[in-house]
């Protein structure tokens, strides 16, 4: 202890100058928009290194299941391939995006973190701006939704996880094409998300199908989600909350596929014109 006490009266010059330094530092990125800017993206970047360092030695460990669930992927991916009209994108001999009726165009990427023990929970992408991945893209496998793109550096993208209480996706009963609101309470565990706002006239039962409902710019229509669980009327007995089990397993997820809307800007133009 003495030690340490010798060190900063030896040192104090130069520990008050850094402290200094430390807090004009802070103040300057939080009182100027550019620089709190430049400081995010510099922050994403070095913290993009160091995950995906950590998810190159984790995954080496779990290849055998993640060789099972690629295989999985790449099979049904064929299947909708050769079972559909939609032109495809090769690069270097492997198909990396698809264009999905000319509207949507779809590029893989790699979990490199995975947040989801938090009430608010994020992911973490090796793909950013250089690989055109922009805020608002919508975020699958070949399982359901994972979530949507919510900031990015040049080499790395952080998803808004399903399983984080700020997250708001359209969805439907695939069954009745009832439309509500899907999120998470934050407290019923990384396999259960709750679908509001779905009308009590509706057909509900426990095991039906929850997909996207399409009438966004982030995600097409029928993207599977999950199942009904199970069902109550709210206070007001005019909707229903529904709990669904998630078909994505959000504690073991490796690649993934991100969704341009090619038509969102047009679309976003349409809905909000500026007044001139």
């Amino acid at each position: 202890m003495q030690q340490i006490i010798n060190f900063v009266i030896r040192n104090k010059t130069f520990l008050l100058f850094l402290l200094l330094f430390v807090i004009s530092l802070g103040l300057t990125i939080q009182s100027h928009s550019y620089h709190k800017s430049k400081f995010i993206n510099s922050a994403n970047f070095l913290t993009g290194c160091v995950y995906e360092s950590a998810s190159g030695i984790s995954n080496y460990f779990d290849l055998n299941e993640q060789n099972d669930i690629l295989v999985d992927e790449n099979n049904k991916l064929r299947s909708q391939i050769l079972n559909s009209g939609d032109s495809i994108v090769a690069t270097n001999s492997i198909i990396d995006s698809v264009s999905y009726n000319g509207r949507y165009k779809i590029q893989s990427a790699k979990i490199i973190n995975n947040n989801y023990a938090s009430s608010k929970n994020y992911l973490t992408i090796n793909k950013g701006e250089k690989s055109g991945v922009r805020e608002d893209f919508g975020v699958i496998t070949s399982k359901g939704i994972v979530g949507i793109i919510d900031n990015t550096s040049n080499g790395y993208g952080r998803i808004l996880s399903i399983l984080n209480t700020k997250s708001r996706i359209n969805a439907q009963l695939k069954s009745s094409n009832q439309i509500g609101s899907l999120k998470w309470d934050g407290k019923s565990g990384a396999a259960t998300v709750q679908l509001t706002d779905i009308s009590k006239f509706a057909s509900v039962k426990v095991g039906d199908t929850i997909m996207t409902g399409g009438q966004s710019t982030i995600f097409p229509k029928g993207i599977l989600i999950g199942t009904i669980d199970s069902f109550v009327l709210d206070i007001s007995g005019d909707t229903y909350t529904i709990q669904v089990k998630l078909f994505n397993d959000m504690t073991n997820l490796s690649h993934v596929y991100v969704i341009e809307n090619l038509d969102s800007e047009e679309i976003k133009h349409l809905e909000n014109p500026i007044d001139e």
